[in-house]
């Protein structure tokens, strides 16, 4: 069996990167539409499409705010004119990212991704989410290969809050325990449907180890604008380790929870990274992981604030009936495929519920201490 793994063509990280955004697109084609929701396309659109056609490449723009449905991307490819772009450049977080995704994707061309916050590793995967009118997950999507260029500036992610950041590493943090279920599954694929390669699971390992030993120092650069080595360590492992990882090494439990997780009450509004981060310690618990390994994980949560039990992502009474509901949705996932043993609806719910106990446990401890 042929196995694949998968990456953008060029990334491109450091404080003033955008300044290069110019000479990628010139190498693409000569006629660019940039998306961007509305609040990016006031911070930097200008400078965007500056960069663009100093280099020689005609720039149109489209901006939104709403969620990205099939509808939207309609409307925006028509605000887009004709004759189409023969590149795009989608700037933003992860809802504008994949609408650039998705708009590319209609026009048959090539995309330029350009974050302004490390709140997940959209910029670097092919993948993108669609929602229904009601804000349901519609439909997962693929590009037939990865983003052209990534652009990080971190000079620019640096002005982002430390909540996005923090995201970003709820969503970073499982990667590597992902990527070692894909592999140990017998049935396990990673996002190309084939087997992982071992190189994923090293840039995995490697995404891992940066976070536990950077994500706190990180955090206190977050929103200063100011990069600080620790920040450039870590938005490195939430966008490029963490996509590939991801990409190429697997998804498991910890992301397919948040299909079921996103439609709880007080939950649903809880970002994805946050989600995910829950979603590990479920994982965790229904690996029977050893205590140290789940030590370990837990005292990061604590030291930089990531969930430990449902009520820290807003519900503190969930009944038995919610959880089970939640528990169905995430077994209709893929990812539940790519883990050692294939879990029902009942060890779901018996490992939140252990998870929320082990929080109590917690807490408990240390006002006894």
């Amino acid at each position: 069996m042929q196995a694949v793994f998968g990456s953008p063509g060029r990334y491109v990280q450091g404080a003033g990167a955008i300044e290069v955004l110019g000479e990628h697109a010139a190498r693409l084609g000569s006629n660019a539409l940039l998306v961007a929701d509305r609040m990016v396309m006031g911070m930097v659109g200008d400078r965007l499409v500056r960069l663009c056609e100093q280099a020689g490449v005609a720039t149109r723009s489209v901006s939104f705010d709403e969620a990205l449905t099939p509808g939207l991307v309609a409307r925006l490819a028509a605000e887009a004119g004709q004759p189409g772009p023969d590149l795009v450049v989608a700037a933003g977080g992860g809802r504008s990212i994949d609408a650039g995704k998705a708009l590319a994707d209609h026009f048959g061309v090539p995309v330029i991704t350009v974050p302004t916050v490390a709140s997940n590793d959209a910029p670097t995967s092919k993948n993108y989410v669609l929602y229904d009118e009601a804000h349901r997950l519609l439909a997962v999507r693929h590009l037939s290969y990865s983003p052209s260029s990534v652009i990080a500036d971190t000079a620019l992610i640096a002005q982002a809050p430390a909540p996005m950041l923090l995201a970003g590493i709820g969503d970073a943090i499982s990667k590597m325990f992902e990527a070692e279920q894909c592999a140990r599954a017998p049935a396990g694929r990673n996002m190309f449907g084939t087997r992982p390669l071992l190189s994923a699971a090293a840039l995995a390992r490697a995404c891992h180890a940066v976070l536990m030993a950077d994500a706190q120092d990180a955090l206190a650069a977050a929103g200063t604008g100011t990069p600080t080595p620790p920040f450039e360590r870590v938005v490195e492992a939430t966008i490029l380790m963490s996509g590939l990882g991801f990409e190429s090494g697997g998804l498991s439990i910890a992301h397919a929870l948040t299909r079921g997780l996103s439609a709880l009450r007080g939950v649903s509004h809880a970002p994805h990274g946050l989600q995910v981060a829950f979603g590990l310690l479920v994982q965790l618990e229904l690996e029977r992981r050893d205590d140290a390994a789940r030590t370990e994980v837990e005292a990061l949560y604590r030291s930089i604030g990531l969930p430990l039990c449902l009520a820290d992502l807003g519900l503190p009474d969930a009944t038995q009936e919610e959880l089970r509901h939640a528990a169905e949705l995430s077994l209709a996932a893929p990812h539940m495929r790519n883990f050692m043993r294939e879990p029902d609806a009942g060890d779901l719910v018996a490992a939140m519920r252990a998870v929320n106990a082990r929080a109590l446990q917690m807490v408990q401890a240390a006002e006894a201490s």
